[in-house]
């Protein structure tokens, strides 16, 4: 019997087969069906490496950014308008996330470009905890643009399996491959320091003004 995780690579890689036999009008079913992943926290790995497989390392790598930059933005409106108490009680006390919320306050695109590149921060989950920091639209939109050195990994990995049946799993790779995926890994090791210690910067310097804060509310007055 099928457990929950293989029903769902089952089904995403079906939903491919079908997207690839619609021809032209697949491009639109496959944003359609990457967008409802994202939203439902489902990985889109299997569809990114799809996204590859079907249309190539190019477009395959546009059409994914798309969709995943469309799934992206649907879950932080959702979180931001529609299930903000809900994504709080999520991540109440998440230190790491209440960290991004404080660092966002002051510098929005920054945190959510590292963040992206950073392969440590959940991206389903990242997307709705947005949601409900005071970091604008805009800004996030922006920011999304550190999913595409990854997008473009994971799409020509799937570009070198070529049929959908094999895409998840791992393929050989080639040295130029290798090299990508090496380079990848460093950008997200080197973003994930620098977002750490950006986070971290900001944390303490919060805490100093409110101890601050709270110091000068004790003090005699003259």
């Amino acid at each position: 019997m099928m457990n929950l995780i293989e029903w769902i690579q089952t089904a995403l890689q079906n939903s491919l087969v079908w997207v690839k036999d619609l021809g032209a009008v697949g491009v639109l079913a496959y944003i359609v069906i990457y967008n409802l992943a994202t939203v439902l926290f489902i990985p889109g790995s299997l569809l990114t490496l799809g996204g590859g497989a079907i249309y190539g390392v190019v477009w395959g790598s546009i059409y994914v950014f798309i969709a995943a930059t469309l799934g992206a933005t649907v879950a932080f409106l959702l979180g931001r308008y529609v299930a903000q108490d809900w994504v709080s009680k999520k991540i109440a006390g998440n230190v790491t996330f209440n960290a991004i919320s404080a660092a966002v306050a002051q510098d929005g695109f920054k945190i959510v470009l590292l963040t992206r590149l950073s392969p440590i921060f959940p991206f389903t989950l990242l997307n709705y905890a947005f949601g409900v920091t005071q970091v604008s639209v805009r800004d996030y939109i922006l920011g999304s643009i550190g999913m595409l050195p990854g997008t473009i990994l994971y799409v020509y990995l799937g570009s070198l399996a070529g049929d959908l049946t094999t895409i998840s799993t791992q393929p050989s790779l080639t040295a130029e491959a290798q090299i990508a995926q090496w380079i990848i890994r460093i950008l997200g090791l080197a973003a994930t320091i620098t977002v750490t210690v950006y986070i971290t910067r900001i944390a303490k310097k919060a805490l100093a003004e409110s101890v601050k804060g709270s110091t000068d509310d004790r003090s005699p007055p003259d």
